[in-house]
């Protein structure tokens, strides 16, 4: 049996693994189906990240994380996690072989997807100039203009963050009214440099082989093309949070989530089922930043230890 089953194998999972190991807990497997590391792996710039200096690639960043994770004793087990449940003080693993692997603890760090929108030109510029994190790349367009795309909080809080480092901000939304909270809306519309360009269709983002250099919209209208001479863009219309593992047969979750189906923890990552944790993007009011999803991690093990005891 495993002290500490962790799902999930980017920042928050493989921390929590270092800290529950080096803490002494014997017993302690990851899940993740592909190599440790995460979704910052895709990322092709990083500067931001504490005690880094120069600018790195996600990869280049998350390389050593296994190793040093692995180290103190983390094992990692490359297997798709299809179901946790519990039976009196026992969780219960299923992978996607077959197998059922008890443990006495799990931390959930699978996760959460950014929801692409769907137009063309967005895979092959993803990560060269269309980026899903105002915070993680928008100081690279320092005095430029840039695209926000979106209508919820997300995409309008974003464009107030990037219109305080950008030259100009468009603000592109399919619809003329946002779903935004009215304070956010208010804030926006008072940001000089944000320009509101509502009721079209995204028709395709284009560039060179150095990345991005415009984004075509039709006017729904009049059907007028506008382009927009910009090498940055940004697209904020939704995350898939990754909870798959959680769904029970009834259709319910194995603990509380919020109506976007992140999971609600307190202060030390802890759900309301008591043994079961989640750490990183998964869980509510998280950062979506590197450093968060690690101390997250940090934290819910650091705890899981004396839950172990």
């Amino acid at each position: 049996m495993l002290d500490l089953a962790i799902i999930g194998g980017g920042p928050a999972g493989l921390t929590a693994g270092l800290y529950a190991t080096r803490g002494g807990l014997n017993n302690v497997t990851m899940f993740e189906m592909g190599m440790p590391g995460g979704q910052i792996t895709g990322s092709s710039e990083i500067e931001n990240y504490p005690g880094q200096g120069k600018i790195m690639t996600g990869m280049e960043l998350m390389e050593n994380w296994p190793e040093q994770a692995m180290k103190f004793g983390l094992k990692h087990e490359m297997n798709q996690v299809n179901k946790v449940t519990k039976n009196n003080d026992i969780f219960s693993v299923q992978t996607a072989d077959g197998k059922i692997i008890e443990a006495k603890s799990i931390l959930l760090a699978t996760g959460s997807r950014p929801r692409r929108a769907g137009f063309k030109g967005e895979d092959e510029f993803f990560g060269r100039g269309i980026s899903t994190c105002a915070t993680c790349d928008g100081f690279f367009y320092k005095n430029k203009e840039v695209v926000v795309m979106g209508g919820g909080d997300s995409a309008i809080e974003e464009a107030v963050y990037l219109s305080k480092i950008c030259s100009k901000v468009y603000l592109v939304h399919r619809r003329d009214t946002y779903r935004a909270a009215p304070s956010t809306i208010e804030h926006m519309k008072a940001r000089e440099n944000i320009e509101e360009v509502s009721n079209v269709d995204v028709q395709e983002v284009y560039g060179d082989a150095m990345g991005v250099t415009g984004l075509k919209v039709k006017s729904k209208i009049d059907g007028t093309i506008i382009d927009l001479k910009v090498p940055g863009v940004f697209v904020f219309v939704g995350r898939d949070v990754l909870n798959e593992p959680l769904k029970q047969d009834d259709g319910t979750f194995l603990c509380e989530t919020n109506e976007q189906g992140e999971v609600i923890v307190d202060l030390k990552m802890r759900t309301n089922i008591k043994g079961l944790y989640a750490a990183g993007d998964i869980r509510i009011d998280a950062a979506k930043q590197v450093v968060c999803a690690a101390a997250d991690g940090a934290t819910a093990a650091i705890d899981i230890i004396e839950y172990i005891g």
